[in-house]
């Protein structure tokens, strides 16, 4: 999504190549979508690190890449992106990371991987399948006030108390490990429907947030961008829903300001911002909304490493 928007925000132009032996980052690679257009304007020399926590995604990009030394694919999630960047750059000045936020289409699609209501599945919901407990694990044993706090707080669901309510009294009967059991519960608390949106979409969204850690991941591995960028790089991210943009928003803003410690300070030593915000906020065009409906709420956010 906003594939011609992101690849314009990290700097790349169409005309020419980027010249010799820098590095970009793709810390979401997916199925690649953002990493093609990438390397069509990458020099030979430059290298395509593309990191995914989804080892399915890591072994498509191997597969589809594996002619192409300039990218690298590696299964990790956004904290170690610091330090990969140290390993797998060879010296090479970082000009360019792209977050693409939230779950991919190949995630969505795979009822096994349980992260949509729409084919009954296990309810899984973990990125990583090898790491932490999924979906299910943590709905057997969380407290109601718990999963009242994770929907309300992560799905900003006005109902979270009663969905809440309604996985205890379900479980208890028989635990929940289908998605669609999960979808059950939910639409039986749930009494009026935001139009076009199914009743567990919120509830959803809130539990795969949390089993991922996504805000948390993503506060760390902006963090990690900011260190690892050169100057004159550019930091692109698009998410898909308010938590994440504001968090986005957030952090830019507060890099592009001077540190508010010296505020205070009659002389104020020296001190420059790290970041500087570039245009505005981006969406994505009518034309692509209307190819692709997952990309009404796609905000693309830039910023440049001073």
């Amino acid at each position: 999504m906003l594939v011609d928007e992101a690849i314009t925000a990290l700097g790349l132009a169409a005309e020419s190549p980027a010249p010799g032996r820098v590095l970009f980052v793709d810390a979401t690679f997916g199925r690649g979508g953002h990493a093609v257009r990438i390397l069509e304007r990458l020099g030979p020399e430059g290298r395509l690190l593309a990191i995914d926590r989804d080892p399915q995604a890591v072994a498509a990009a191997r597969r589809r890449f594996d002619a192409d030394p300039r990218l690298l694919a590696v299964h990790a999630p956004f904290g170690a992106l610091q330090s990969l960047v140290t390993a797998h750059g060879e010296g090479r000045p970082c000009k360019g990371i792209l977050f693409d936020l939230g779950v991919s289409s190949p995630q969505l699609d795979q009822p096994r991987r349980g992260f949509s209501f729409q084919n009954d599945g296990p309810l899984d919901m973990r990125m990583d399948p090898t790491h932490g407990i999924s979906a299910a694990q943590w709905l057997e044993r969380a407290a109601a006030d718990e999963i009242r706090d994770v929907i309300g707080a992560l799905g900003e669901e006005r109902f979270a108390g009663r969905i809440a309510r309604s996985i205890v009294a379900h479980r208890e009967r028989e635990p929940i490990l289908t998605t669609a059991q999960l979808a059950t519960a939910v639409a039986s608390a749930v009494r009026t429907r935001e139009r076009g949106k199914h009743p567990a979409t919120r509830t959803f969204q809130a539990l795969r947030m949390h089993v991922n850690d996504e805000l948390g991941q993503l506060a760390q591995g902006l963090e990690a961008a900011l260190a690892s960028l050169a100057v004159g790089g550019r930091l692109a991210v698009i998410s898909f829903h308010s938590l994440e943009d504001r968090l986005v928003k957030q952090f830019i803003r507060r890099e592009s300001q001077p540190d508010p410690a010296f505020a205070r300070l009659p002389i104020a030593p020296p001190h420059f911002p790290a970041l500087r915000m570039v245009g505005k906020k981006v969406r994505a065009s009518d034309d692509e909304v209307a190819s692709n409906p997952r990309a009404r709420s796609a905000i693309l956010r830039v910023a440049e490493r001073l």
